[in-house]
């Protein structure tokens, strides 16, 4: 019996064990996982939007180091001796020269670019649209702002990222797209030309802008996008997500399901899922096919030249704007290049601080993890597709040429309606929007007072017809009627208690306006009130 007993406490942990027990004894791994494995998280479809978000970047990241092993960042000229026979004996930079190489000479190369590009793109769309529905949903208050800073700052960042990605095989669309920016650059007063000289190394093109925006696109971007998307995801895990109203769901708790083992699986199957189409669309879409371009050359314009999605509008800014200049002092100032290079960077801050900009309209420092709909905040929604509508009229002129040729329009007629759609189209769509958010609100309310159409049609004793209705369940009441309605702001009494004149500062006449504006009267269909409610079910006026 002793044998047996010695023999069972001598006898070693499994090495796995003992490697978990070093780690822990040292890191305190298993409490941390114990505090937060089982943490719970809500559930709804457009979480994944984030997700796609995220799983594109990883496949940006691993295509990205790929592609560096292979890729020479040098504005060296070489002559051409590689596979593709068209471009044989063509001088060339050495970075076009190898992209060259990626797609026809190393295994596999092609297809990890055009994964690569591929994963970009839908990186920014899904990001777009994840912070869309932040907006719609009000996801973005207290205590999410900085959250909301960090989305906002890795939008940026990657667009900035792919401009810089897709200017370094150095072909002729990529270096048309460059001779836009520095053209851009000039613009500025004082500075331009400074700034011009330095990041291209002399006149352009120089012979160091590929090198230097190859250490910005693999080293200085994407590690402040790594840094911003583990800030991200530790508030993420810090806050969860919001979840929307439904029944046993408040402010102060949350309704789910454990992050392990249920949305690891999940997270994991859909990472593979995401690469799987992302792969599909890579091998059976071509994407940026430079060999049929050619190399860049300061004097040739490739045909129909566009920037990819996300830096079209920059340029339509630029298409639609006049050539205005202004010269004095034996200097010009290229007003048609500088007043949209003003506006791009003040319509993202705009972007970046709406939330405090909403926090101090409204006064409102509570706590938000309820979801709103985007019908009950008309205004904030009216904004949201204002916007969208803005940006893409700006996107049509930033392919005015695209659409007169394909269309059989006049670019003129083209950039015209640019320049009055500019200011016409946003103002029409926020109406519209605001319009439908308040005609939806309504049928929320009719829904709660006189119950869902059934389709069926009963006659009375009396001969008339009416239609059935279909009380809603308890848990249906309560998604209509659980959001919050507030009241606008009110600047008070104007004298005080002794009969003294207050004194209001034009700042808060300001919010009082703008609050009005949010909460004021025709931005809100009131609620049904439990009396009404009762009234109606009791049987007056209820068919």
């Amino acid at each position: 019996m002793s044998n047996s007993t010695d023999e069972t406490t001598n006898r070693k942990a499994p090495a796995g064990e003992r490697v978990a027990d070093w780690a822990d004894g040292r890191l305190g791994i298993y409490g941390l996982a114990k505090a937060n494995m089982r943490k719970i998280f809500p559930d709804h479809w457009s979480f994944m939007l984030g997700e796609v978000s995220l799983y594109s970047f990883i496949i940006i990241i691993l295509t990205g180091v790929y592609l560096t092993l292979f890729f020479h960042p040098s504005m060296n000229e070489v002559v051409y001796h590689g596979s593709y026979v068209p471009l044989q004996g063509v001088r060339m930079s050495e970075a076009f020269s190898s992209t060259l190489d990626i797609s026809f000479d190393v295994r596999g190369g092609l297809l990890i670019r055009q994964i690569h590009h591929w994963a970009a793109l839908i990186f920014l769309a899904a990001m777009l649209v994840h912070m869309m529905r932040v907006f719609f949903t009000g996801a973005f208050r207290k205590p999410r702002e900085v959250n909301w800073l960090f989305g906002f700052l890795l939008f940026v960042l990657g667009m900035f990222t792919g401009f810089t990605g897709y200017s370094l095989p150095d072909d002729l669309l990529s270096g048309t797209g460059v001779r836009f920016v520095q053209g851009a650059i000039l613009s500025v007063p004082i500075v331009g030309t400074y700034i011009s000289m330095f990041l291209f190394g002399g006149e352009f093109p120089g012979g160091d802008f590929v090198s230097r925006f190859y250490s910005v696109h693999i080293l200085l971007l994407p590690g402040l996008m790594l840094g911003l998307v583990a800030g991200h995801l530790i508030l993420v895990f810090v806050h969860k997500h919001t979840q929307f109203a439904g029944p046993g769901r408040t402010e102060k708790n949350v309704v789910g399901m454990p992050l392990l083992p249920i949305y690891m699986a999940k997270a994991g199957g859909f990472f593979f899922l995401v690469f799987g189409v992302i792969s599909i669309v890579s091998a059976i879409a071509t994407i940026n096919p430079i060999w049929a371009i050619g190399p860049y050359r300061p004097d040739q314009v490739s045909t129909g030249a566009q920037p990819d999605w996300y830096m079209g509008f920059s340029e339509g800014l630029i298409r639609f704007m006049p050539g205005w200049e202004i010269n004095f002092w034996g200097h010009t100032l290229v007003l048609g290049v500088f007043i949209p290079l003003i506006i791009f960077p003040l319509v993202l801050v705009a972007i970046a601080v709406y939330p405090f900009i909403e926090a101090w309209v409204t006064k409102d420092d509570r706590e938000h993890h309820i979801a709103d709909r985007p019908r009950n905040a008309p205004t904030r929604t009216a904004f949201g597709v204002a916007w969208l509508s803005w940006y893409f009229v700006l996107l049509v002129g930033g392919g005015n040429d695209i659409w007169a040729t394909h269309f059989h329009l006049s670019i003129n007629t083209i950039t015209w309606f640019v320049r009055v759609g500019f200011f016409v189209v946003p103002v029409l769509t926020f109406i519209v929007t605001k319009r439908f958010c308040l005609g939806l609100q309504r049928r929320d309310a009719e829904k709660v007072l006189h119950g869902r159409e059934s389709g069926l049609i009963k006659r009375l004793p009396h001969g008339e017809f009416v239609e059935v209705h279909t009380p809603l369940e308890q848990g249906d009441l309560y998604k209509l009627t659980a959001h919050d309605q507030q009241k606008p702001a009110e600047l008070g009494p104007a004298v005080d208690e002794n009969g003294v004149e207050r004194k209001v500062s034009p700042v808060e006449k300001a919010r009082v306006k703008l609050s009005k504006g949010f909460y004021g009267e025709n931005t809100q269909i009131p609620k049904p009130t439990a009396e009404e409610y009762r009234e109606i079910t009791s049987g007056h006026g209820h068919h």
